[in-house]
């Protein structure tokens, strides 16, 4: 398709200087009736043009040659606009920090939406830095045709530190360059950081968390992502997750469940009893203007996880995504309807769930499979949402909508995905395998930071508000 346009506008340009531009019905244009008569001089240059005309005729380029120019062109041409997408969903990638920050702050007190704002400007800051340091080498090591697969580090010495001339920078490379390949992966890394600042919002203490946050980044994302996309033994087992269902959300919600769980619940969350009790956010407008720029910022998420700008491929995925979110958050808004008054939090998250879902599979399923898959995930979040917050205090939602529905968005790859080759035991041990790693993980790195540092700030502490006790300041005066 690409090609065609390509080779259609280059025709369209060559006729536009071989046809004079006068020759369309131009007043100006010279008609059979009037008989053009040359000076001496236009003899002159007449004759001078003709014989270099005949000169250029018996060097003329053959047509094979000239295919090639054409071929070369095109490719080209192919590659930057390969390569642009790709930068340019990155960026969109980047804007959904914007909407977790706000979603976040949204749904939680007033009183810690500064350490909020805090806790996600140092996530990206933390992100891109550690993912150039280490990350991107471990996550993308080229593994050796005999290794098994699991970790190697001899790519971690090959920092992004090329030449301007570098054959990584070139179509050598492939379809984009090894700058935008890290650009847009360093987005979606700090992207799995972010999904756990939700869940321990409003009572742990920011210096434990940006350190757990770091240290995720560096020795957990990287190296499961390495199982898959990195090419290594999920991938040949024939494990498949498009954008990230497990290896970006999943692996983020197990952190944030383990991580709630070590920290325990907010000051007055549940009852003596064991019942749990509502705590309000401060701020549904900004709830919603985060998710609104989650689903914004997805389209880059999903539809750069193409890797080109192939026409096909990149509508297919981007119409994917919004069905599914469109009818997730369809499906939860309705269900909190039947059971009650409607309630926009859970519609909101029902939308998230519908695109985190349909993550895994977004360019291999059919339009109404991404609907079903966007509506299962949005009931899903509703119950979940409730059955988590009877033992675990999650500010946002942020387990039932990324561990949950992105569990459940792998799993959907076998069962809706086109490809006869996806199979529900590969997807299955997939899961387990990033599971059991992330929660070992969290466990060894959390009650470490407990048992030294400290996770929870004082009761104290928790009753003014992190905005005041740990950086001196509110959010609105």
């Amino acid at each position: 398709m690409k090609r065609f346009f390509l080779l259609s506008l280059l025709v369209a340009m060559t006729m536009s200087f071989v046809i004079p531009p006068n020759s369309f019905g131009d007043e100006t244009a010279v008609t059979d009736s009037e008989e053009f008569v040359p000076t001496a001089s236009e003899e002159a240059a007449m004759e001078e043009g003709g014989d270099a005309a005949s000169e250029a005729a018996v060097g003329e380029v053959s047509s094979d040659d000239k295919m090639s120019q054409i071929e070369a062109t095109l490719a080209e041409n192919d590659f930057k606009i390969d390569n642009l997408w790709v930068m340019l969903s990155g960026c969109l990638v980047f804007i959904m920090h914007l909407g977790f920050a706000s979603l976040e702050a949204g749904l939680t007190r007033q009183k810690n939406t500064i350490n909020i704002l805090f806790k996600n400007t140092m996530i990206i800051s933390i992100g891109l830095l550690t993912y150039a340091l280490i990350g991107f080498n471990v996550m993308y090591p080229g593994f050796s045709p005999d290794s098994a697969g699991i970790l190697s580090l001899e790519a971690i010495p090959n920092f992004v530190t090329l030449e301007a001339n570098h054959a990584d920078l070139t179509p050598a490379y492939g379809d984009y360059t090894w700058y935008t390949d890290f650009f847009f992966q360093a987005m979606f890394a700090a992207t799995c950081a972010t999904i756990v600042s939700g869940s321990v919002a409003g009572r742990v203490k920011l210096s434990s968390f940006l350190i757990f946050a770091t240290l995720l980044l560096l020795f957990c994302y990287p190296i499961t992502g390495a199982w898959h996309w990195g090419g290594g033994w999920l991938y040949q087992l024939g494990f498949y997750d498009f954008a990230g269902s497990t290896l970006v959300h999943s692996v983020g919600g197990w952190a944030a469940l383990v991580m709630a769980f070590l920290l325990g619940p907010r000051l007055g969350k549940y009852n003596a009893d064991g019942s749990a009790n509502a705590i309000p956010g401060s701020n549904m407008p900004l709830v919603a203007v985060g998710v609104f720029l989650l689903w914004f910022g997805w389209f880059g998420f999903n539809g750069g996880s193409v890797l080109s700008a192939d026409p096909a491929a990149t509508s297919l995925v981007l119409v994917t995504t919004s069905m599914a979110a469109a009818a997730g958050g369809l499906a939860a808004g309705l269900v909190s309807w039947t059971q009650g008054k409607p309630d926009v939090t859970m519609a909101l998250n029902g939308i998230l769930a519908g695109l985190v879902g349909v993550t895994a599979s977004a360019d291999s399923v059919t339009i109404q499979s991404a609907v079903i898959i966007g509506a299962i995930a949005g009931v899903l979040v509703y119950f979940s949402v409730i059955i988590v917050d009877k033992k675990i205090d999650d500010p946002v939602g942020a387990v039932s909508v990324h561990l949950v529905c992105g569990i459940w968005g792998t799993l959907a790859v076998a069962i809706f995905g086109t490809d006869p080759e996806f199979t529900l035991k590969a997807q299955l041990i997939g899961i387990v395998a990033i599971g059991a790693y992330t929660v070992i993980f969290t466990l060894i790195v959390g009650s470490i930071l407990k048992a030294t540092l400290g996770i929870r700030v004082s009761t104290s502490e928790e009753e003014v508000g992190l905005d005041v006790t740990e950086h001196g300041m509110k959010a609105y005066n």
